[in-house]
Order: structure tokens, then C-alpha cells, then sequence
């Protein structure tokens, strides 16, 4: 590896590159030189950003070191020793890094549960109250195998929903961009013939002339004010009302509306199984819950029922009270409840709700290919419509 130094040297600044194993390596060549060392760095190779991009830590990722994390301490095998198997099977260096972060902490002395605190942006609180719960029953093992299901669910599902949403976008990005080189490049150049002749022109053909016209002259200025309203609709989003604003067209939105409900009421219904079932209160479940929502109206809504069931009301009461949840989760809930069951009983309604979501994204792929045929159908038809007729009329009149 390369290092850059600066150092000084007889009343001078000088500034070098070496080859060296480590850092430290670099300070005693410094030493023995009789330079004073002022900043050293290793000079990190061109491609190291794009390298980067494929060594960041993935959910796939999180995923996989759970799933071995729980078959080796259910083989009998202690934490550290897991964490220094787990060290060397993984390829990721961002992977390597938090599993030996990790490792230190709990050699230290510290709990899993609060090494794991320091990643939030790769293991969610959910993640972090189940290996609390495992950590004070002693059952670790058996926890994050649930918690390993769990995961893979949900990245089987998000596989779904990336699957059956990644083929219209691709097709109606690709259809906006070939529409707005035609009708800035090439459509003009076309149009330019019938200026020459005094003939009645359509509306349709005088739209696209106006509109033409205007892309051609302002193109430049188009591109610059649509990248700066996206960023402003981006940062909007991102604010509480902005999020509240987009999930509530998402929910209203039909055939995909279905979809983003769906997914919600999986996750939220799984989530309350498995918490439940590790011995979980009900009231920190919820609060988990809250804060793992991904829908803002569905968090809002689990908000209501976490102070509902604060003042004492039934968890089922407070599910009633609410609008957004189907009837026959509220009365499995109720069930669930007086049955003392309600683990198993929110595990069976989210498997029928991941049946739901399957129906739907096959509903939505089904359907998606003729709606895409008659979009692009009625956009090349006008295109058609409005540079033919021109010339019909054209040589009609010179009859």
C-alpha cells in the first residue's frame, strides 16, 4: 500500500510517498529518518468510491449473518466464538468491520443488544428487542431463528414488489424519454412543412406544434426546472407531512393502493407475533411497531392505539377505533386476545395477508402489460394522428 506524509526535516516541510504495510510502519521509517511527522494517510486507489458501492452492507446481508448467527449458537457454540467464524466466512469488508466492532464490544463486557445499537441504519428496533428478549430468557437461539424467518419474509416479499413494480417504471421512463426527444428534436423539423401552406391544421396537431415549439427553444431550461422540482417534492417527502401526503395517495391509488396496504398490515402483524411471542409487553410492542412503520397513516394509526391502550382500552377496542384495518384483522385481534393467544393468532393473519399480497402483485402484473400496451397506444396514436392528418388535408386540397 502507498502513504502520503508530511513531515519536517531540518527546519523543512516535506511531503512524500511510500510503500508500507501499515501506518505504523510509515511512522518508524519517519523516526528513524529524523523527521517530525505532521499528517499521514494511505492513499486510497481511483476506484475505491465505485468499489465501494458493491461492498456496502446490504439487508440480504443482515439477513444471512443472522441465519448463521442462530444455527451456530443452536449448535451449542458461544457468541464470541460465532462472531470469529462469522468474521471469516464474510467477503463484505463493511460486513467484516461490524461484526469485529461487535465483537469487541461484547468482549468488553457489554450486552449484544447495545453493540447493536451503534448500527441502527442495518438492524432495526425490532431486531434489537428481540435480542433483548433473548438475551434475558436465555433462549438466543431460538429467538433469532424466528427473527431470521422473519427477515427473509420480508425480503422475499420486497423481492415481489421490486419485481412486479420494475418493469412498468423501466418501460414508461424509457417511453417519456423517447417522447420528449421526438417531440423536442424531431417532431419540429416535420411540422416546419406545413408553415409553408395555408391550410386548416387540427387541434391536436396545433398542441403538439405548441408544444413542440415550446421544448425546442426552452429544453435546457426544462430539464434544469424539472431536476430542481423533483429535489423540492424529494425534500418535501422526506418532512412528516410530505410522507403523511404521499402513503395517503399510495393507500387510494387503484390496484397499487391494495399492494402498499398489504405490505403494511404483513409487517406490522408479524411484528406483533413475534414480539408477543418473545415475551415482548404489549405496549412496547406497539411502540416497536410505531417506530418500524414504514406507511406514515399506519403509524399515525398505531400511534392512536398505543395511547388508547395506555388509557386502558382493549387492544381490540383500540383496533375498532380504528378505519384503516380490515374487519377481519380487528376481530382476530379480539380473538387473539380473550384467547390468550394472540402470537399464533397474529401469525395466522399475517400468513393470510401474505396470501392477500401474493393475489395482488399477481393481479397488478396481469394487468400491467395491456394497461402499458394502451399508454404507449394512445401516446404513438396522437404522435400519428396529429403529423398525418396535416398531410392528408394537404393533398386533399391540392385536388
Amino acid at each position: 500500500m502507498k502513504f502520503s506524509f508530511k513531515a519536517v526535516k531540518n527546519d523543512v516541510v516535506v511531503q512524500k510517498t511510500i510503500e508500507a504495510t501499515t501506518e505504523g510502519e510509515v511512522l518508524n521509517f519517519l523516526r528513524k529518518n529524523n523527521y517530525v511527522p505532521i499528517s499521514i494517510s494511505q492513499n486510497k486507489p481511483i476506484f475505491s468510491q465505485f468499489n465501494a458501492i458493491f461492498d456496502k452492507v446490504t439487508f440480504s446481508d443482515i439477513v444471512e449473518f443472522t441465519r448463521q448467527l442462530a444455527i451456530m449458537l443452536n449448535a451449542g457454540l458461544t457468541l464470541v466464538d460465532c462472531f470469529a467464524i462469522l468474521e471469516k466466512q464474510m467477503t463484505k469488508d463493511g460486513m467484516i468491520q461490524i461484526i469485529q466492532n461487535i465483537q469487541k464490544e461484547v468482549l468488553t463486557g457489554n450486552p449484544f443488544s447495545k453493540a447493536l445499537q451503534k448500527y441502527p441504519q442495518h438492524f432495526s428496533n425490532l431486531y434489537i428487542a428481540l435480542v433483548k428478549s433473548g438475551e434475558a430468557s436465555g433462549k438466543m437461539s431460538d429467538i433469532l431463528l424466528k427473527l431470521a424467518d422473519n427477515l427473509e419474509k420480508e425480503r422475499e416479499f420486497q423481492g415481489k414488489v421490486k419485481g412486479a413494480l420494475t418493469y412498468p417504471v423501466v418501460v414508461f421512463v424509457a417511453m417519456g424519454a423517447i417522447m420528449f426527444l421526438m417531440i423536442t428534436f424531431v417532431i419540429p423539423k416535420l411540422l416546419n412543412l406545413y408553415k409553408d401552406f395555408n391550410i386548416d391544421l387540427p387541434i391536436s396537431t396545433k398542441i403538439l406544434m405548441f408544444v413542440s415549439g415550446f421544448l425546442a427553444q426552452f429544453w435546457p431550461l426544462v430539464l434544469i426546472g424539472g431536476f430542481f422540482i423533483s429535489g423540492a417534492i424529494n425534500r418535501y417527502i422526506k418532512t412528516p407531512q410530505g410522507k403523511l401526503l404521499l402513503d395517503t395517495i399510495l393507500l387510494k391509488m387503484p390496484i397499487f393502493g391494495k399492494i402498499v396496504s398489504i405490505s403494511s398490515l404483513v409487517d406490522s402483524t408479524r411484528t406483533l407475533s413475534i414480539l408477543i411471542g418473545a415475551g415482548v409487553s404489549i405496549l412496547d410492542t406497539l411502540m416497536i411497531i410505531v417506530e418500524t412503520t414504514g406507511n406514515a397513516v399506519y403509524r399515525n394509526a398505531f400511534a392512536h392505539i398505543v395511547k388508547e391502550v395506555e388509557r386502558g382500552v382493549s387492544l381490540g377496542n383500540a383496533f375498532n377505533n380504528e378505519d384503516i384495518f380490515p374487519p377481519i384483522l380487528v376481530q382476530m385481534v379480539s380473538v387473539g386476545e380473550q384467547t390468550g393467544n394472540l402470537d399464533d393468532t397474529m401469525m395466522r393473519i399475517s400468513h393470510y395477508f401474505d396470501l392477500e399480497s401474493e393475489l395482488a402483485i399477481k393481479t397488478v402484473t396481469t394487468l400491467i402489460e395491456p394497461l402499458i400496451l394502451v399508454i404507449l397506444g394512445l401516446g404513438v396514436g396522437f404522435l400519428v394522428v396529429s403529423v398525418i392528418t396535416p398531410i392528408y388535408n394537404l393533398t386533399t386540397s391540392f385536388k
